[in-house]
């Protein structure tokens, strides 16, 4: 069977039509033309699903459409290697790919966050973080420590980070794959992880391999709709600020996504 796009007809057509307005995406008539209503409804359970919503239908879809199956996602995991990871880090260490990547495809995994676009947002964003694929810990700036000022003074009292004062802007610094910053991050991502407040009284476990990477697939998956959004529409610095917040490290997120959607096939 070809990929079912607009202009298809047939009876897989009237298939995928049925099925689609069975899971509630009206097709309009099923009639065994692929139009515009259908394609839009393509295009809608596509999203639903966090699939890639180009609005063709490829057999393998349409096979799991009619067999009542889940296809959220196509996992690329075991499509990804120390080799590939090297080539998207190309300064990065291979040992430091081989000890940390297993704890982050396990947490990307566990979350049910395997399909290539979301796995390459992921990686790419470790490298516009910590370059070394290491979990580290924020470095004293000019953005976070004023002239002379103790370290990350400017922190202390930003209110949109839950801070309350120092020692709050050095206590709840960035750390892991994400930078995870402020008292009310590492008390909701904390509590999200089942750690309750143990993360705001020990916030250097954020730093800790397996806790890292979990702290990074949970944030990736509150943001994941609107981050396929983005990386849908090819819009790599929209996918890049919806976690740093800005464009910093976007040229090396945006080499290593490249890299890697060339690469994991």
């Amino acid at each position: 069977m070809e990929v079912l796009k607009q202009g298809s007809s047939g009876s897989e057509v009237r298939q995928l039509q049925k099925k689609l307005k069975e899971l509630g995406f009206n097709p309009g008539r099923v009639d065994g033309v692929f139009g515009p209503a259908t394609k839009a409804a393509v295009i809608a359970f596509q999203k639903s699903k966090g699939m890639v919503a180009d609005g063709n239908v490829e057999p393998k879809m349409l096979s799991a459409l009619n067999q009542g199956t889940n296809i959220n996602t196509v996992s690329v995991i075991p499509l990804v290697t120390v080799d590939i990871v090297s080539k998207m880090f190309p300064f990065t260490p291979p040992s430091n790919i081989k000890a940390n990547l297993p704890y982050v495809l396990s947490a990307l995994e566990n979350e049910e966050l395997t399909d290539k676009n979301i796995l390459l947002m992921a990686l790419s964003t470790i490298r516009a973080e910590t370059e070394s694929f290491e979990p580290i810990s924020e470095f004293i700036s000019r953005y976070n420590t004023s002239p002379g000022g103790r370290p990350f003074d400017l922190y202390d009292y930003r209110r949109d980070l839950g801070n309350m004062g120092p020692p709050d802007g050095e206590r709840y610094r960035g750390r892991g794959f994400i930078q995870l910053t402020g008292r009310i991050n590492y008390k909701r991502y904390g509590e999200e992880l089942g750690l309750d407040d143990q993360l705001l009284s020990e916030p250097e476990r954020a730093n800790g391999d397996e806790a890292a990477a979990q702290l990074l697939a949970v944030f990736l998956k509150n943001k994941k709709a609107r981050i396929i959004d983005a990386l849908q529409d090819n819009d790599l610095k929209t996918a890049r600020q919806l976690v740093n917040g800005g464009s910093h490290g976007l040229d090396r997120f945006t080499e290593a996504f490249r890299i890697g959607e060339r690469l994991i096939v």
